[in-house]
């Protein structure tokens, strides 16, 4: 019998508890939700008024995967949603509003995904993204190198970077701005994966091409484009184990010399929330946004 949870006055079927989703650690469907309903006050920070698009992997990240933009079947009346503008037409898509609604979301199992910018203001991004992925044999290693390049960078605009592990291999730096077109943000962004590149020529490519990233790091710029998502912050990823694209402090960056000291796992998430906070706060407090220079 699925149990039946109240979650703020909302009625919620939660099914499947016992199920394994990650072979390699026995981490359960359950403890998938009990990481949601726990971390649940970062992860609606960040999901807050930014239309979703849901990764699921229902089998866990070893079973099928798909992507689910429009809005699920049965969805509840009492979730928010939105309409999207995209290529063939507006779509509806979820707005996770509330803990009701990230419980029902996180019931699904599937990554958060969410644009640059917010829900009434599409195309116009109050945030920069880089997404920097590595070609092995280069590792999150090399692109700790390639970030505290990109943040003293973007410091001499004067803007203020912020990074995350993507939760796989990479590294994600954000940049609270106000808001800006996302053509305007994508061909800023572009600009500095371009100066990365001459800067640290046998490390970083700007070019997405296959044959080029092996031992170097891609500084994925297209992100920003109003169409694209991220996964974003807090959420757990379908990897063969339960990790999260989670926020780091620079001195973390600075002090990477293996693969594994940047791997944070769901259950590693509250020791960081009591130890450093919410590290990517700073990105919704509206006096905390930049601005492009000109150019």
């Amino acid at each position: 019998m699925t149990p039946i949870t109240e979650v703020e006055g909302r009625r919620l079927s939660l099914s499947n508890l016992d199920k394994v989703l990650y072979p390699e650690t026995g981490f359960t469907k359950g403890r998938l939700l009990h990481y949601y309903a726990t971390t649940a006050g970062p992860v609606l920070a960040q999901l807050r008024d930014r239309p979703v698009s849901f990764l699921r992997y229902p089998d866990g990240p070893g079973g099928q995967r798909f992507v689910s933009k429009n809005v699920p079947p049965g969805t509840p009346a009492w979730v928010r949603t939105a309409e999207v503008p995209h290529s063939d037409g507006a779509q509806r898509q979820v707005v996770v509003q509330d803990l009701a609604s990230l419980m029902w979301a996180a019931n699904l199992v599937t990554e958060f995904h969410t644009p640059q910018w917010r829900d009434g203001a599409y195309a116009r991004a109050d945030r920069l993204v880089l997404d920097l992925d590595p070609g092995p044999p280069a590792t999150v290693v090399e692109c700790c190198t390639v970030a505290r390049w990109l943040r003293e960078r973007l410091a001499a605009d004067g803007l203020d970077a912020f990074v995350k592990t993507s939760g796989a291999k990479g590294l994600h730096l954000l940049v609270a701005l106000r808001p800006t077109p996302s053509d305007e943000v994508s061909a800023y962004a572009k600009r500095l994966a371009l100066a990365a590149e001459r800067a640290l020529p046998a490390l970083v490519t700007h070019r997405m091409t296959r044959s080029l990233r092996p031992g170097k790091v891609f500084v994925d710029f297209s992100q920003n484009a109003a169409a694209k998502t991220t996964a974003a912050p807090y959420t757990v990823r379908a990897q063969p184990e339960p990790t999260v694209s989670a926020p780091l402090t620079w001195a973390e960056t600075e002090a990477c010399r293996a693969p594994g000291q940047l791997r944070v796992r769901a259950d590693d998430i509250a020791g960081r929330l009591e130890r450093y906070g919410d590290l990517l706060e700073p990105l919704y407090d509206p006096a905390r946004a930049g601005e492009l220079p000109p150019g």
